[in-house]
């Protein structure tokens, strides 16, 4: 095993990504597919994120729990995002559809596309892939779009995401207790 070097922002997704998946088989081919990270890539992330004990030895299931913690309280530290300008993009943080019911807001992020149909703040995606894997996969995109309010939102926009995000990843049942 390769020394640990720290987390990389694709490590999230690909933990992301496990969880939406379910107890659907899949093989690091199909993550690096739907992700679009490299083979080799995948196969790194998964080793760091075993090293970090975010999933089993057999890499097939996330520590759900413990997960939770990193992305509530240290995402925001770790991959910081500001917001930017005014452009074109998919709704992402309370803006997106998995939790713009709860909050009524004059700010919408987005992330930059150019064939969204959103106008608002720009945030960098946490990866640069994130736009098109959201596209390909609604549970992915809500649990992305989780992921921004733990690194952009207010108080109670996180506590809101937190009680989604569980209730995502207990939908599943490739997690693991921990």
């Amino acid at each position: 095993m390769k020394p640990h070097k720290g987390m990389r922002p694709h490590d999230i997704a690909v933990l992301l990504k496990i969880l939406a998946l379910g107890q659907n088989h899949w093989m690091n081919k199909d993550l690096a597919r739907d992700l679009y990270i490299s083979p080799s890539e995948i196969t790194e992330s998964l080793s760091r994120s075993q090293f970090a004990g975010l999933i089993n030895a057999s890499r097939k299931k996330v520590f759900v729990s413990t997960l939770e913690e990193f992305l509530v309280f240290g995402l925001k530290v770790v991959f910081p995002v500001q917001p930017g300008s005014i452009v074109k993009g998919l709704p992402t943080a309370h803006a997106a559809p998995v939790l713009k019911n709860f909050f009524s807001s004059n700010e919408i992020y987005v992330w930059p596309d150019a064939n969204g149909k959103e106008r608002g703040m720009m945030i960098e995606p946490l990866y640069p892939g994130a736009i098109e894997a959201a596209k390909l996969d609604p549970v992915l995109y809500d649990l992305l779009a989780i992921c921004d309010v733990f690194r952009i939102g207010k108080v109670r926009e996180i506590e809101k995401a937190r009680e989604l995000f569980e209730k995502i990843a207990k939908s599943k049942d490739n997690v693991a207790a921990y």
